[in-house]
């Protein structure tokens, strides 16, 4: 009975959810430092896509780390099963941008554009925070995402890494999942939901994640804060 129920949280580990630790401030006030997450590792597949504005766990190895080496098999299989620390190579952030988006930022007033449609962060953003003070305009490439932190203050982002390899632009492919519940402390406890600002840029162009063509972009600026920004709990 011992060795099912191991099992079957191994199991479920590996392919349902997971729990994850955030042990930053870079997205308050959405996520407090020390809340745990269930991430919701099904929520992509089946022919799902990542959307914008859902709050994702991903590893940034190859963009927001882009000369970190690869773990080998036996490191990423302990990793699946929930039984190797992911460490400092595991990132928590939200969704602005995805596959053939254009997203800009003119870095005076702060916001920002996504296809030419003002984002209203109001929802979301940190308190006092503009949307961004790091002036940028790019296109997302195919297939890979542009994310932020919502609290711009202290959040190293992809506007951190627009002039290194890989631009900042997280694969899909290295997404865990979605983060839909915070399930600790008790006072904390809720779901994560998709913002309804978004719905206005989905509208103008509804493809989603991976249905568009896109070239890379460039982009200047730096930011500050937290290195990394989701831990593996």
């Amino acid at each position: 009975m011992v060795g099912v129920a191991v099992l079957l949280v191994l199991l479920l580990n590996a392919f349902v959810m997971r729990p994850f630790g955030v042990p930053s401030g870079s997205m308050e006030n959405t996520l407090q430092p020390g809340d745990r997450l269930v991430v919701n590792q099904l929520a992509y597949s089946f022919g799902g896509h990542v959307r914008r504005g859902d709050v994702v766990v991903f590893d940034g190895i190859g963009s927001f780390l882009p000369y970190a080496a690869e773990p080998g098999a036996g490191e990423r299989l302990l990793d699946r099963l929930g039984l190797a620390w992911g460490g400092d190579s595991i990132y928590v952030k939200r969704v602005i941008g995805v596959g053939g988006d254009r997203v800009t930022s003119a870095g005076t007033d702060g916001r920002i554009t996504v296809n030419g449609m003002p984002l209203d962060e109001s929802a979301y953003l940190y308190p006092g925070d503009m949307p961004s003070r790091v002036a940028f305009d790019v296109v997302v490439p195919s297939g890979k995402l542009l994310v932020l932190g919502d609290h711009r203050g202290a959040s190293r982002d992809s506007r951190d890494h627009l002039g290194e390899p890989g631009g900042g632009f997280v694969p899909e492919s290295k997404v865990i999942g979605r983060a839909d519940w915070v399930v600790y402390p008790i006072g904390h406890w809720t779901s994560l939901e998709r913002p309804a600002a978004f719905a206005a840029v989905d509208a103008a162009r509804p493809h989603l994640a991976g249905q568009a063509h896109g070239g890379g972009g460039s982009g200047t600026g730096t930011g500050g804060g937290m290195g990394s920004d989701g831990q593996q709990g």
